[in-house]
């Protein structure tokens, strides 16, 4: 028997648990899960977590403790299609606080290394706009941000 959807499965060395409930306080429609720990068969300590169930915006993930082999990278990120700038400046405050890293165009690592996208819905308009010279301004003025300012990118789209 199989069922709807899928689980996002995120791989953490031993900041399951705590990521879990990060970003269980981060998204709306979220809650922290089922906890399961390592058993006597191992391969982890007996007792600690394993794995972590939760979701966040509705969607469903297990953080796994599954050791330092694997880091995230940004060839996997997470993007928040924000409604207006006070989402965009919520999202980016609260998944950069704690020792997450800020970077260009709307991408952030947060403090456990996923990567984020954090840009508002009408960006994908802006940029794909058949009139190649607001569509350019657009790119333009999203490639010089870090943080985006939709005021500025609705500016720039409208020549401005």
């Amino acid at each position: 028997m199989t069922t709807d959807g899928f689980t996002t499965c995120l791989w953490f060395d031993g900041q399951a648990e705590e990521a879990a409930h990060h970003y269980a306080s981060v998204f709306k429609n979220a809650a922290v899960g089922r906890v399961t720990r390592y058993t006597e068969a191992g391969p982890g300590p007996a007792g600690t977590v394993v794995t972590v169930e939760f979701t966040a915006n509705g969607q469903k993930f297990v953080a796994l403790n599954g050791g330092p082999e694997f880091k995230f990278t940004e060839a996997i990120s997470f993007q928040i299609d924000c409604a207006d700038q006070e989402e965009i400046d919520y999202y980016w405050t609260r998944l950069v606080e704690g020792g997450g890293e800020p970077g260009p165009c709307g991408w952030l690592k947060d403090r456990f290394g996923v990567s984020w996208q954090v840009v508002p819905g009408e960006l994908g308009a802006m940029i794909a706009d058949p009139d190649q010279e607001k569509a350019t301004r657009a790119m333009k003025a999203m490639l010089s941000m870090g943080k985006l300012d939709l005021a500025e990118l609705r500016k720039a789209h409208a020549g401005g």
